[in-house]
């Protein structure tokens, strides 16, 4: 008849596994250490690891202000426009507001160059709105943009 084979295996010990994978480790990821050393000695510098180690300490005041702040009407108010105001900036193309984007610096660096010479006159300012399709068209956007924020209001009040 045969015998069973006793198998005794030793406990593990998790410990020893840890141990011998740290000891390891700087040989696998010296150059991820070094750098991460770098990035401490930096934050070291800058003061930045005493404001952590500040605000760890005293995380629970901290908390307590922060709730308190987040508390006022006024934060409120404020998260809710920031909320609004991300869900428009979502709501249109980028290709229209990257448009718009770049239109802007042109603009105003076109308006600083034409100041350092005499203002336009009354003259050229009513040619360039009656003749200019690209000021036409600007004026027909913001004519719309008014109707549509004053339909907008007039909407607001009567609720």
């Amino acid at each position: 008849m045969a015998q069973p084979i006793l198998l005794e295996l030793p406990p593990r010990d998790p410990r020893i596994e840890l141990q011998a994978r740290l000891e390891k480790a700087p040989l696998d990821h010296a150059e991820a250490l070094l750098s991460a050393y770098d990035v401490l000695q930096g934050l070291h510098d800058r003061g930045l690891l005493e404001i952590v180690r500040g605000i760890l300490g005293s995380s629970d005041e901290v908390l307590e202000i922060a709730v308190e702040v987040a508390k006022k009407p006024d934060s409120i108010q404020g998260l809710r426009n920031l909320i609004l105001l991300a869900n428009m900036l979502g709501s249109i193309p980028p290709e229209q507001l990257a448009a718009f984007t770049t239109a802007v610096p042109i603009a105003l660096k076109s308006v600083a160059t034409e100041q350092q010479h005499q203002p336009p006159s009354l003259w050229k300012l009513a040619t360039s709105f009656l003749w200019d399709q690209n000021i036409r068209r600007g004026l027909a956007a913001s004519a719309t943009l008014l109707k549509t924020l004053g339909g907008s209001l007039g909407q607001s009040n009567h609720q």
